[in-house]
């Protein structure tokens, strides 16, 4: 692995650390460790600020107090893939809050509002309106509706915050616009980010009207910020929208499993003889925070281990594959927005892309059009229909697994250009059907998806996403439960989680990773690196030659001590540059040592896999990416 350089900020704190001096001991005892914990997960703790700005909201609404209390003190991520088998696997990172809520004081309210104002657009009522409307329950009918743009809200909202709210930190605004005489009907829209295969523009569609929207980084190409800020706000007032059901205030199941979906609706349904009553409206906005903001955006939790893919990484090569079962399908591909998108949340990799066509035919074909008639290809496996295409192109791996050896990872993707009308998924970032860890990725396209507006593009940077350990903005891990949840049931209003910019949300409307992803990606890196250096330092104490590295194992060990302290100032990027550092100080120790450091990665790469094994677990009902028309 080539060793990396850090960032200027990075580099002038490693020039602070390098220079301390710290002594050897005399006797050639091991030296003592304050950070370094050879053979032991990492302990990164970060006490995470959140702001919570009320607007429009009458004082006395919301109980502030009551509205803390329903918040996590604390936190500590796992790995969902493992939790979903009943395993319990943590990555290291250990948040505690800092909650600061408060009502804007009513001259800031009341620029706010001019703004949004002015902001607004008159429209006819859109077809979610209008399906609101023709409820039987409705409080009232939405008349002479606006559109709003939401970038440019998240924007103002960023660089205009009330007194003493540092945007920097991640900080939530809650609006309530209804209560004010000024109010008008509007829902936000994201309109500048059209397919980049099809130029379908999703964000046109009623139904992907929005009444939140945030986490937007600094340099998005469309609407970037221009300099990194943390914001996401949520409107009570605005829609009601499709994906988060405020529109549907009669029917108790939305999805169709026969239990009723939890729903937050629009603000004017808080009412004596509304959908729900005004003294529920403080632990709804409490469900928001701590399942959409806290659970899903600030603080997720990893789809897969970041160890067994990227963690290590200074070159990943992202291998294409096509079975082209029409021809055609490869101008519905842009390798360069591919690589260029993961390339800002995956910082000091250098990606590559290679993509190649593969006959549609054989156990490649049987295989594909078996699972769609729900039959499996190798029943001797005892695995459903769905994990034929991953038995079948492991079998087949070889023929396309071309640069081992030349980069540090490899990613297996396979892309099915098929003719079939109604195939149910766009994407699935799969898992090995055996005990959780990440297996290969897989992207459908037909002459029909193509038709509604859907290419390979922002489908396969959403799956690849996930195989790199992001999660969707609607689901996650509830430390508070213990439990894993989806935007179905008690949670359907974890839906609101994808109103926010971020490709691993179901919108279609932009492909670029948000702030969010970025910092939780950061995060997962620097933890998967500090316990790759606790765990090679084991074996350097244990070696003969070990006292040779003790100077190596003693840098590392300051280097760790300065990632806890970035960390703590929320700087994540160089938290993951310098635990980087760290875990090259370890392995140069290690060859000085003469310990055979890439042995020993693909050794503990394979330990991992072993030591999952030993706990396999149940296949996983898949959560692909769902193809939705306008």
């Amino acid at each position: 692995m080539r060793r990396r350089q850090l960032a200027a900020t990075a580099a002038a704190v490693l020039g602070l650390v390098t220079g301390l001096v710290t002594a050897i001991p005399a006797n050639g005892a091991p030296p003592q460790f304050e950070h370094l914990k050879p053979g032991a997960q990492p302990e990164l703790a970060e006490r995470v600020p959140l702001n919570v700005v009320l607007l429009g909201y009458k004082p006395g609404s919301v109980d502030l107090a009551a509205l803390n209390g329903t918040l996590p003190v604390n936190h500590k991520p796992k790995q969902i893939t493992r939790l979903l088998a009943g395993i319990d696997e943590t990555v290291g990172l250990d948040y505690t809050y800092d909650y600061r809520l408060q009502y804007a004081d009513q001259t800031y309210q009341n620029r706010f509002f001019q703004q949004l104002a002015g902001f607004a657009r008159p429209v006819e009522v859109n077809s979610v309106q209008a399906k609101y409307n023709a409820q039987q329950n409705n409080k009232l009918d939405v008349t002479a509706s606006h559109e709003i743009d939401a970038p440019t809200v998240e924007k103002w909202l960023a660089f205009n915050p009330p007194s003493g709210v540092d945007t920097r930190e991640n900080t939530v605004y809650l609006i309530n616009w209804y209560d004010r005489p000024d109010f008008k009907f509007h829902v936000y829209t994201k309109t500048d980010e059209p397919d980049p295969d099809t130029g379908q523009n999703w964000g046109k569609y009623a139904s992907r009207g929005l009444v939140a929207w945030g986490g937007t980084t600094a340099a998005d190409e469309e609407s970037g910020l221009g300099a990194t800020r943390r914001v996401w706000f949520h409107d009570l007032s605005a829609g009601p929208d499709q994906f988060s059901g405020s529109w549907n205030v009669d029917n108790p199941d939305l999805d169709g499993d026969n239990q009723p979906d939890y729903r937050i609706p629009p603000a004017w349904e808080y009412a004596a003889d509304g959908y729900r009553k005004p003294g529920d409206l403080t632990a709804d906005l409490g469900r928001l925070l701590r399942t959409v903001v806290v659970h899903s955006l600030v603080t997720a939790s990893p789809t897969y281990p970041v160890e067994l893919t990227i963690a290590k990484a200074a070159t990943v090569n992202l291998d294409s594959n096509t079975y082209e079962g029409w021809a055609g399908s490869d101008k519905y591909l842009k390798p360069e927005l591919v690589t260029a998108e993961l390339g800002e949340v995956l910082p000091g990799i250098d990606l590559s892309f290679d993509q190649q066509n593969l006959p549609y035919d054989g156990e490649a074909k049987r295989c594909v059009e078996d699972w769609l008639r729900d039959v499996s290809c190798y029943p001797e496996t005892n695995l459903p229909p769905f994990a034929n295409m991953f038995l079948q192109n492991k079998r087949e791996i070889d023929r396309v697994l071309d640069d081992q050896g030349k980069v540090d990872y490899e990613l297996p993707i396979f892309n099915y250009a098929m003719t079939q009308e109604n195939l149910p998924w766009l994407g699935y970032a799969g898992d090995n059907w055996s005990d959780g860890s990440p297996g290969y990725v897989y992207n459908w396209l037909s002459p029909q998806y193509v038709g509604w507006g859907y290419g390979f593009t922002s489908t396969m940077i959403h799956e690849v996403g996930h195989h790199i350990g992001l999660t969707h903005p609607h689901d996650g891990y509830d430390g508070i439960t213990g439990k894993f949840f989806e935007p179905t049931g008690p949670y359907y209003f974890a839906w609101l989680g994808d109103e926010s910019n971020s490709v691993m949300n179901y919108l279609q409307i932009n492909t670029d990773f948000g702030q969010f992803d970025q910092d939780n990606l950061a995060r997962f890196r620097a933890a998967a690196l500090i316990e790759a250096a606790n765990a090679l330092a084991a074996d350097v104490l244990a070696s003969p030659h070990a006292d040779r590295a003790y100077a190596d194992l003693l840098r590392a060990d300051q280097l760790i001590g300065q990632v806890k302290a970035r960390l703590a100032d929320h700087e994540y990027d160089v938290t993951r540059e310098l635990a980087d550092q760290a875990y090259a100080a370890v392995a140069e120790g290690a060859r000085k040592a003469g310990i055979d450091v890439q042995k020993f990665e693909a050794e503990q790469m394979a330990e991992a896999r072993a030591a999952r094994a030993a706990h396999p677990t149940e296949p996983l009902a898949p959560r692909p990416v769902t193809p939705r028309k306008g």
